[in-house]
């Protein structure tokens, strides 16, 4: 009875920039193939701003950023999960159902994480209220 122990994996500036490469490829997979990611994504580009100029501190932009984030990592992990069940399980079954519904799921527990960061960070300051009005309505 032999062992088996895979051989450690070297890390070098190669490796680094190659799993760059397909971290790239990944994110660019998602845009063509994922219509859930491409509407994330645009949830993203349009909150980001407002967090950055919102008059809150620092802290309060990194985590209404850092929830946004969070939706787009969940989704990218939703998908694969998708696509890897799919590409092994390609007829219909109730466990496979089981573990998209479970993944979904993650993706809603983001969204909602996400909207209690932002009211959270933006409720108990009228200041913010009153600036966002200003900014509203010259």
């Amino acid at each position: 009875m032999s062992s088996f122990e895979p051989e450690p994996k070297r890390r070098n500036v190669r490796n680094f920039f190659a799993a760059l490469r397909y971290a790239i490829d990944g994110f660019w997979a998602a845009l063509r193939h994922e219509p859930s990611f491409r509407e994330d994504l645009l949830f993203v580009v349009l909150l980001v701003p407002f967090a950055i100029i919102l008059p809150v501190n620092a802290v309060s932009t990194a985590l209404m950023i850092a929830s946004l984030l969070l939706i787009m990592i969940v989704e990218l992990l939703n998908s694969a999960i998708e696509w890897t069940i799919d590409y092994l399980r390609p007829e219909i079954h109730p466990l496979a159902k089981r573990i998209k519904d479970m993944a979904s799921a993650a993706v809603f527990l983001a969204y909602m994480n996400c909207i209690i960061v932002w009211i959270i960070m933006l409720w108990p300051s009228n200041d913010v209220w009153r600036r966002i009005e200003e900014w509203l309505i010259p």
